[in-house]
């Protein structure tokens, strides 16, 4: 099935100051994370952003928080998102069925919220080279078990040029910009 825009919103799930240190590939995470919002935000792509328990793991890393402007993001003390009325109401009043996700930990927030989303008939799209937890094997078996429940896993590069669809246009020139 075609991911299309007008079908999709970003969700980055809470990629914060605390928990960011321990998380494998950290900076790896980072730089994919910046890309992938910068195309989705170029593509007009609604993203939502989670943080959890906001005084206990502070707020989004700055070189993701800065690509926000306020209201800036839902708070949740649930580890999936989708236990948060402030983040579900939205989202179904949207009418976006595909979820690209990005965030952290995977085998924990990520991978209920992916679970969840799918229980309640969206389609979680989770990148898997913007998603991180902070043991390897830990990332691995979440990606392993969310395939297996249904969602659909990619990259940003391949969702980005999937959502765009065409070259030759200025939403190309400006993804081609990012990924390169």
């Amino acid at each position: 099935m075609r991911i299309l825009r007008e079908n999709t919103a970003g969700l980055v799930i809470d990629i914060q100051e605390r928990l960011f240190p321990s998380i494998y590939e950290n900076e790896i995470l980072a730089n994919n994370a910046s890309i992938l919002i910068q195309g989705l935000q170029s593509l007009s792509i609604p993203v939502i952003v989670t943080q959890q328990y906001t005084k206990g793991l502070g707020g989004t890393i700055e070189p993701v928080r800065r690509l926000f402007g306020e209201p800036g993001h839902i708070e949740k003390v649930a580890f999936s998102c989708c236990d948060e009325p402030s983040f579900m109401e939205p989202l179904k009043a949207s009418g976006r069925k595909f979820i690209i996700i990005t965030g952290i930990e995977a085998h924990v927030c990520v991978l209920q919220t992916t679970i969840d989303l799918l229980e309640q008939g969206f389609t979680p799209v989770v990148i898997e080279d913007c998603v991180s937890s902070r043991k390897k094997n830990d990332k691995k078996q979440a990606i392993f078990r969310m395939r297996k429940e249904g969602a659909i896993i990619s990259t940003y590069e391949s969702i980005l040029f999937e959502l765009l669809r065409y070259s030759g246009t200025d939403d190309f020139k400006a993804i081609s910009k990012l990924v390169k």
